[in-house]
Formats: structure tokens, C-alpha cells, sequence
């Protein structure tokens, strides 16, 4: 392996296996070169400007997270990270701030589902998780996550519903985060009255 190549595999080594075009010219490689390497099948095209090494396996859910540094998986997609889940999401639930032009993104990824909450909020709960091939990225911790789908209860599928509230509330939760988020969310009638009944 060439001297350029060997740069951007250790580059990509410390993202998930993942790098942008960015970082390759900040790595003092031409932009021209990256026709080249996905002509010989070393780098491959994961979206606009974001290319996988190829002898790194693919992670959809880092390598959207590193086309967005501001999105934040949330919802179904988080609730499978934790367990609470076990409905692999066809569809990949990530949260923006409002006012974040979202087009490209949803452009180079059609199965992703965007929710917008106001900038103060967005990093609210937000913790670094394992995806299932061993990625890190940033989602909502699980009182962040039922706060939210308490709140748009409306909007989510019931039998999902029924099952994370029941496997949240039965195992070991702490009431005091689950009410605090709760709070500032605007669900906590609703969530005392998950933990009186569950």
C-alpha cells in the first residue's frame, strides 16, 4: 500500500472507518486523487463527500453521523441502540435543531426520518452509544428517549409504544432522571402517572 493510502487508512481508523473529502485534502492529498482510489476500489462513495475505506466495514449510522455532526438518533433508532427495542428501524430516526437545512442529508440517505426540536434542547440527554457493528455515535439516553415518546404517543405505533414503556418501567430506572427530563421535556403529569400504574 502506497504512502497516501496507508494516511488515509489511519485517518479512517479513528473515524469508524469513515472519511471525508475535508479531511483528505487536510491530509494534503488532492481531491483528484479520490477518483483514483475509487477507481481501484480502495475508497468507496458512502455519500456526498463522505467515502469508506474498503477493507473497513460500512456502518450506515456513523457514516450519517459523520455527514451531520448535529444530528442525534433518537426515537426508534435510539430505542433499538438501548434495548429497549428489538425492531432493527427500517427507517433511521435522527434529530436536528429547527432551522437546519436537512435536504442533502435526507437527499443521500432516503430512509432517514428527521425530527426537529428547538437548539436549546437538542443536546439534551444525548450520549455517545455503540451501533450493532461497534461504531460510536451520539443518540439520546433512554429517559430522553421515553420522554419523547411519551410526548408524541399520537404519532408512534402502538404496539412499539406499549413495548418500551413496559420494558423501560420494569427494569431498574431511576424515577429522579426520568422525572427531571421529564420536566423540561413537558410530560411529568404523564410519566408519574406511567409510574404509578407500571
Amino acid at each position: 500500500m502506497n504512502k497516501r493510502k496507508e494516511i488515509i487508512c489511519e485517518k479512517a481508523q479513528k473515524s469508524n472507518g469513515l472519511i471525508t473529502t475535508k479531511e483528505i485534502e487536510e491530509l494534503g492529498i488532492g481531491r483528484y486523487k479520490i477518483k483514483d482510489f475509487i477507481g481501484d476500489g480502495f475508497l468507496v462513495r458512502e455519500s456526498k463527500g463522505v467515502y469508506s475505506v474498503t477493507k473497513e466495514s460500512t456502518d450506515d449510522y456513523a457514516a450519517i453521523q459523520k455527514r451531520s455532526q448535529k444530528a442525534i438518533y433518537s426515537y426508534g433508532t435510539a430505542l433499538y441502540f438501548h434495548g429497549l427495542s428489538d425492531r432493527v428501524p427500517r427507517t433511521i430516526d435522527i434529530t436536528l435543531p429547527q432551522g437546519y437545512n436537512a435536504n442533502r442529508l435526507k437527499k443521500a440517505n432516503p430512509k432517514l426520518r428527521i425530527h426537529y426540536v428547538q437548539p436549546k434542547i437538542l443536546n439534551l440527554g444525548v450520549q455517545d452509544l455503540i451501533t450493532p457493528q461497534g461504531a460510536v455515535v451520539k443518540a439520546y439516553n433512554k429517559e430522553r428517549c421515553i420522554c419523547d415518546l411519551v410526548k408524541y404517543r399520537k404519532r408512534i405505533d402502538k404496539q412499539l409504544f406499549t413495548q418500551v414503556i413496559k420494558t423501560y418501567f420494569s427494569e431498574t430506572y431511576n424515577p429522579r432522571d426520568i422525572l427531571k427530563m421529564a420536566k423540561v421535556i413537558g410530560v411529568e403529569n404523564d410519566i408519574r402517572k406511567y409510574m404509578e400504574v407500571l
